[in-house]
C-alpha cells in the first residue's frame, strides 16, 4: 500500500510494520476474522471455517495514530 495518509491527521509517509500477538500458544502475529465474537466451551474464540486475514498496521510519524488493514486471506 503506497500514499497512505493518517484519517487522524492528515500527515503522509505512514511506517509499516505488524502488530504482535505473544499471548499462550500465539503465533506471533494478530488475525482479523469475520463475524462477532463467539466464545466456545473453554473460553477461546470460535474461528473454524470463518475468513481469516492478516492485519498491516501502518504508523503515522506526525501524530502516531495506527491505521489497520486487513489485507488478503491467511
Amino acid at each position: 500500500m503506497q500514499n497512505i495518509t493518517c484519517t487522524h491527521c492528515g500527515a503522509g509517509g505512514l511506517e509499516q510494520g505488524f502488530v504482535e500477538d505473544s499471548g499462550q500458544n500465539a503465533r506471533g502475529y494478530s488475525r482479523w476474522i469475520a463475524g462477532p465474537l463467539e466464545r466456545g466451551i473453554f473460553g477461546g474464540a470460535k474461528r473454524m471455517g470463518r475468513p481469516a486475514r492478516q492485519i498491516d498496521a501502518y504508523r503515522c510519524l506526525e501524530c502516531g495514530h495506527l491505521e489497520l488493514f486487513a489485507s488478503y486471506e491467511l
